[in-house]
């Protein structure tokens, strides 16, 4: 049986501003509301008997994300966590320390189009004879058009298990250099999908990245489980360096094989990649969403949220979102990678965080904020809970507009339904729970001397996320009584609260 593994790294960045570092683009909903991670998992898992465990590997940060595809794909399986981005080759090397040795492993970016899942799975079976003999086999797309934003595979003599031996990998080339490639007839598009035995790539990575392969084994080795989450130990991860498979190991072994796919294909890796998922009109205009175009020509517009009207445009990509707008020339779309370099050197925060943030138990939005005042829509999934926690720094008004809220304040734990409110001052332990069986969303009202995301104290969580500490836990102490009893007051009577603050919030 194959093994299925998904690699969900990436940050996404040339999808600005849909996709951000916080929230890359294979987790955003780009066809059918459904992301192409979901699409990806739902394609593998009608691999075989269509009882596939399938196998992530992903940032820690995002872990939920991952959960969320994979219950909406509804599949099951397990997500191994890199502390830190170390590329291909270290994610690859950590799904084959997780399996037996003679296990066969499907490597499938996370990111990828791929319509006709019938298609794939053909393509993944032509492949299977020469993995299984201990070749790795890389999958190859016939080109369509002389690319300049893939890289190639030249294809060598015919194997007897029915794929080609490669005769070599080019990295991507000029126009000039792609439509020559093209005229040769033996060249494909270098998809990035994998299929070899645990054992051979292990055995690969220890004849050209030993190094990679020996952080990976002491990581793994000191590897903690959590439910679906294998969790490898940060410091030996974190010392391993960042190399691709492709750099590290395709282009250095001998037994490397090449299966053709002739299906469509696409790595949706630029906003041209992205219009054309859509079916144009008689000028050549694709439209999402809330999108009108007027005497325009080939001009895409993204508008998911209000109306985006383009009028007498030609050659252009139209990009909204609540909080940021991208308008780029579609010849310059290869470029947008540039502009959030130049975001972030700006220091503008919408060059890696989104508006609408993502949470384990749901998702809230800032909606506005000014001096001493933030005003966030939060949403809460059925059964879900935020963590029990205080503040320093600000006091909440929770108001609820859908749903039933179960909150607890201080000492008291009470129901709110829809049109009711409640206050919870500055300094007191709370929580808010979904008890139903409905999404519960209210309005959250901030204010205070400071609104920033990491004032906040965790006291419990059932999300396994960090706890704070105060210095007599630190210690080995049982905790102040004051952090359970909350105040009446308003203010804080933490007197034991030497606390280490936190990143994220709720």
């Amino acid at each position: 049986m194959i093994q299925p593994v998904i690699l969900c790294g990436g940050s996404g960045t040339r999808l600005w501003p849909l996709s951000r570092k916080a929230f890359p683009k294979q987790f955003v909903p780009l066809l059918n509301n459904k992301s192409l991670l979901q699409l990806t998992l739902e394609r593998v898992a009608q691999l075989g008997d269509g009882a596939t465990q399938v196998m992530c590997v992903a940032a820690d940060e995002h872990r939920f994300l991952v959960t969320e595809a994979m219950q909406a794909a509804k599949v099951s399986g397990t997500v191994i966590l890199e502390p830190a981005a170390r590329n291909t080759a270290a994610a690859m090397a950590l799904a084959a320390l997780a399996v037996k040795s003679e296990q066969l492993l499907l490597f499938c970016p996370a990111d990828h189009h791929i319509p006709n899942a019938q298609a794939f799975a053909a393509m993944v079976e032509q492949g299977v004879a020469a993995a299984g003999q201990g070749a790795i086999v890389t999958f190859g797309v016939v080109p369509s058009f002389p690319s300049t934003a893939y890289g190639y595979i030249q294809q060598g003599q015919s194997r007897p298990d029915g794929s080609h031996a490669v005769a070599r990998f080019i990295e991507k080339p000029t126009a000039d250099k792609a439509q020559a490639l093209i005229l040769q007839g033996d060249v494909l598009w270098n998809a990035g999908i994998f299929l070899c035995r645990a054992d051979a790539l292990l055995k690969a990575l220890g004849q050209h990245a030993p190094d990679i392969l020996a952080h990976c084994q002491q990581a793994m080795t000191g590897a903690t489980h959590d439910q679906a989450f294998i969790r490898p130990e940060p410091q030996a991860f974190n010392a391993c360096r960042a190399e691709s498979i492709d750099f590290a190991v395709m282009e250095h072994h001998a037994d490397v094989a090449v299966v053709p796919f002739c299906g469509a294909w696409s790595d949706v890796g630029s906003w041209n990649a992205v219009a054309e998922l859509s079916q144009p009109d008689a000028e050549g205009n694709r439209t999402q969403g809330q999108a009108h175009t007027l005497h325009a020509r080939n001009t895409f517009v993204h508008a998911p949220h209000r109306p985006v009207v383009a009028l007498g445009t030609q050659d252009l990509l139209i990009v909204d979102t609540p909080d940021a707008v991208l308008v780029v020339a579609a010849s310059h779309a290869e470029l947008v990678k540039d502009v959030v370099n130049h975001l972030i050197q700006q220091g503008v925060a919408q060059a890696s965080a989104h508006r609408h943030t993502a949470r384990p138990w749901g998702a809230y939005d800032s909606i506005d904020a000014g001096d001493r005042f933030q005003v966030k829509r939060i949403i809460v999934k059925p059964g879900a809970q935020l963590s029990l926690q205080m503040h320093h720094h600000r006091a909440e008004h929770w108001i609820v507009v859908k749903g039933t809220a179960e909150v607890t304040c201080g000492e008291k734990t009470f129901l709110l339904t829809e049109n009711q409110s409640t206050y919870i001052p500055l300094g007191t332990v709370h929580r808010l729970k979904n008890p139903g069986k409905t999404s519960l969303e209210l309005i959250e009202v901030q204010s205070g001397s400071y609104l920033g995301e990491d004032d906040i104290v965790r006291f419990e969580d059932v999300y396994g996320r960090v706890i704070s500490l105060t210095a007599k836990e630190q210690n080995g102490e049982p905790p102040c009584p004051e952090w359970l009893a909350g105040t009446k007051s308003g203010e804080s009577t933490l007197a034991c609260a030497d606390l280490n603050q936190i990143e994220e919030d709720k």
